[in-house]
């Protein structure tokens, strides 16, 4: 299900590191040493996001932020 929602990472400085968020889910964030490590801790945040949004009775957003894609020639 996090494959759903878009990830936008980028590098901070006031951190020193690299942050990943996912716009859709409301402060779910993370941050690692790579790229890489940032969007793996953001999709364990983003699972746990989704599990306490379920065991509370809420509803999931969708997905509204999507990468532009070629149109198919």
């Amino acid at each position: 299900m996090t494959n759903d929602y878009a990830i936008a990472v980028f590098w901070s400085d006031a951190d020193k590191a690299w942050i990943a968020d996912a716009p859709d889910l409301k402060s779910c964030s993370a941050h690692g040493a790579t790229p890489e490590e940032a969007v793996r801790e953001l999709r364990v945040a983003m699972e746990a996001w989704l599990d306490a949004a379920r065991a509370n009775g809420m509803p999931l957003p969708e997905p509204r932020f999507r990468e532009a894609l070629p149109a198919a020639e």
